[in-house]
């Protein structure tokens, strides 16, 4: 790899969420994913496939730490909400829309795209913005 190479994957996707519980009960109720490392209070991690998703509480981790931590990671953290899209194909989707709906939780959005694919999208406990669609949305494969 030279410096003039561009990015070849995303590793991690961060959103912020204040009440990690709440997100911890509805990704594993509703989205059957168990937490692969979490720090009560300040984060919990998932792993999606080769990736991570991870949730930071913005009040946490926008603070420095102190200057003798393990890992000096520089302080970050976001208001708001965020959006994650999850892969998944036509019929996932479907299977997907139907556990929403039993587990209660809102569809805002399920529509086809113009060029192909289809999207639903709904909110998490923090009101990140949750989407699964199809990869060809993108033209991937």
């Amino acid at each position: 790899m030279t410096a003039s190479s561009s990015p070849t994957r995303v590793l991690e996707t961060v959103l912020y969420a204040r009440d990690l519980g709440a997100i911890e009960d509805f990704y594993r109720r509703v989205l059957a994913m168990e937490p692969h490392a979490k720090a009560e209070g300040r984060q919990v991690f998932y792993r999606v496939g080769d990736q991570m998703l991870l949730f930071f509480n913005p009040v946490m981790t926008s603070r420095a730490l102190a200057d003798d931590a393990e890992l000096p990671v520089p302080p970050h953290g976001a208001e708001g909400e965020g959006h994650v899209c999850f892969g998944a194909t036509s019929d996932e989707i479907a299977a997907w829309r139907q556990r929403l709906a039993r587990e209660g939780v809102s569809v805002e959005a399920d529509f086809q795209w113009p060029g192909g694919g289809r999207s639903i999208y709904f909110r998490d406990p923090a009101g990140n913005c949750v989407e699964f669609a199809e990869p060809r949305i993108w033209n991937i494969e």
